[in-house]
């Protein structure tokens, strides 16, 4: 009997497995009903819940945009703008006089949103704000606000806290916003206070469920407002979190200590890293459907007690040749090929598992070819790559020596010679391809040295290391010269004024980051990076393309460069490669 069952073949198997498990089916078409009703069901609770948190807030923005548009008004004042021009001729004399008229304006504002609690106007020449408002001693610099100053936004919401500008400890949210002038105004800033309990009004008003469902949060997590109690769980938990940046309004299921929850969210537009969010119980929401889960579960208990026996039974007896199977293939997948199937079945999936042996002694003996190949491949084109680079500005510093020794400037000619040797001595590095980091930073600061001698006056650099003790991290050859010939070449040729090149050198967890930055006319970022990842390229400019391909080939996909560019202001190139012993196993055999 045992061996006509192993001699059977596994459609036969299966065959008479699935004729026992018919009985089933009954069950299955119960445990299908129920999953329709409750996915259904599930389906309208998220639905209304979303609806009610997007009506809410939509009622917030709205709040939260006349608040911008009164504070716009009163800046569109004529006693407002009288202000401003004194800011900008830093004229004080008028302080008591701009005092006095501003009250009508900032009266007008409490009037038109009475939520508003106080505005402070803080400039150069003085503080205005209302006189009913009694101004505590603390200077607005001094005040959490001072973290705001230095950003680009026009408008910034600053989250619930304590008043620091104002005496009564009011708990309020603030509006900072720059002034709307014409003019060149510097240092001035619009502080409006808003009564913490208007905002929760305008949240909870219409709310069909107690406000502790709620919470409104930042996009680091940290609480807006408080509503409730239940939300302080929910924001520390970083997976949570993420899930609310992925659009700007929706919802999921979620899991908070083993309880499942339906987690509604929906993004403010006027600050945008705001955003409502609705966590409730599923339980809470389906209890109806619950109560027919019960009922459904009595009446399918007996067959669900045979087909767990039976399932679980023939299941393991049938597919136990293919289970094996598979953990082998699992094996194979984490880069073990010494695995081998066995069987003392002698059906389709032995037949399967013996040509799977045969498969893997064949991808054993390819792989050793192809890493032998590859291996040759990656280190003739690392040196092609890097023989592009040596020549391309020997032929100005020689022109230039030539030149110099002409004008009798023997101490020039001396000193590009000198820095010429070690250039070239750093470069050739013993034909090795791996250097020190100190090696790399002396080479290219031999480089600037000889450019600025060929181009005098046209630019000044510095050479920033986080910590020393990196100078010994082994690191590509010839990988920042390239960088900085780019800034010289492209960026300061038609500069009026004196060009920049600033070079970093900092650890980050794993990897190392150099970044050659300058003040240049700058580069169209997305045209550059297409081109750079093109191995041919008719383009004459290579420079960036030949040290992405370097890092590629060296370090694999753990090194990358990044781009940015503001022209004049900040053009960036950004270089991350792994350290010593992190994301790449070659370095030792290039």
């Amino acid at each position: 009997m045992k061996k006509w069952y192993y001699r059977l073949s596994l459609r036969r198997r299966l065959w008479i497995s699935f004729l026992m498990l018919t009985v089933l089916s009954i069950a299955l078409t119960g445990l299908m009903s129920y999953w329709i009703a409750f996915r259904s069901t599930e389906q309208e609770a998220f639905i209304s819940s979303q609806n009610t948190l997007n009506k809410s807030a939509r009622v917030l923005d709205e709040k939260l945009r006349h608040i911008i548009v009164t504070t716009s008004t009163m800046m569109l004042s004529d006693a407002f703008k009288s202000a401003m021009e004194d800011v900008y001729s830093h004229s004080s004399g008028s302080y008591y006089t701009r005092l006095s008229s501003m009250q009508i304006p900032l009266g007008q504002m409490k009037l038109i949103e009475p939520s508003i609690q106080s505005v402070l106007i803080y400039t150069p020449a003085g503080e205005l704000y209302a006189t009913t408002d009694h101004r505590s001693q603390t200077s607005f610099k001094d005040t959490l606000f001072s973290r705001y100053l230095d950003s680009t936004d026009r408008v910034i919401w600053v989250e619930d806290h304590e008043d620091p500008l104002f005496l009564g400890n009011q708990r309020v949210i603030s509006l900072i916003m720059k002034p709307i002038t014409d003019l060149n105004v510097h240092d001035a800033y619009v502080v409006v206070n808003v009564k913490e309990d208007a905002i929760l009004s305008a949240i909870t008003d219409d709310l069909l469920v107690p406000a502790d469902h709620y919470f409104l949060v930042t996009g680091s997590g940290e609480a807006v407002l408080p509503l409730g109690s239940r939300s302080s769980s929910f924001q520390r938990d970083p997976e949570f979190m993420k899930l609310l940046q992925r659009q700007q309004r929706g919802f999921f299921k979620y899991n908070m200590a083993g309880s499942p929850y339906l987690v509604n969210y929906s993004r403010l537009t006027l600050a945008d890293n705001w955003t409502l969010v609705s966590v409730q119980m599923q339980s809470d929401l389906l209890r109806q459907v619950n109560r027919i889960k019960t009922t459904t579960l009595w009446i399918m208990l007996c067959c669900a007690i045979l087909a767990f026996i039976l399932s679980n039974v023939i299941s393991s007896l049938l597919l136990k040749p293919l289970h094996k199977l598979q953990g082998l293939m699992k094996r194979v997948e984490q880069n073990n090929l010494d695995v081998r199937f066995t069987s003392k079945y002698e059906d389709e999936v032995t037949q399967v598992g013996l040509k799977f042996n045969r498969m893997l002694e064949e991808i054993s003996s390819l792989i050793e070819d192809v890493k032998e190949a590859e291996f040759d491949k990656r280190k003739m084109e690392v040196k092609a790559l890097q023989a592009q680079i040596d020549p391309h500005f020997l032929y100005n510093t020689l022109n230039t020596i030539i030149w110099k020794s002409e004008s009798s400037q023997n101490q020039d000619v001396t000193e590009m010679i000198t820095s010429l040797s070690l250039l070239f001595q750093l470069g050739l590095n013993g034909g090795n391809e791996m250097t020190t980091l100190a090696k790399e930073i002396d080479h290219v600061r031999q480089y600037l040295n000889l450019q600025q001698k060929c181009y005098e006056g046209l630019f000044d650099y510095t050479i920033e290391l986080e910590d020393d003790s990196l100078l010994d991290e082994p690191i590509l050859k010839i990988i920042l010269q390239p960088l900085v010939e780019n800034s010289i070449l492209h960026g300061f040729q038609e500069m009026e004024g004196m060009g920049i090149i600033r070079i970093s050198i900092i650890r980050l967890s794993d990897s190392l980051q150099l970044r050659v930055e300058d003040n240049g006319a700058g580069m169209d970022v997305q045209t550059v990076k297409a081109d750079m990842r093109i191995e041919q390229s008719l383009k004459k400019s290579y420079a960036l393309r030949n040290v992405y391909g370097r890092l590629r080939l060296h370090y694999g996909s753990e090194a990358d460069i990044d781009l940015s560019s503001e022209p004049h202001i900040s053009t960036s190139v950004t270089l991350t490669i792994p350290l010593a012993g992190e994301g790449y196993n070659d370095g030792d055999r290039t």
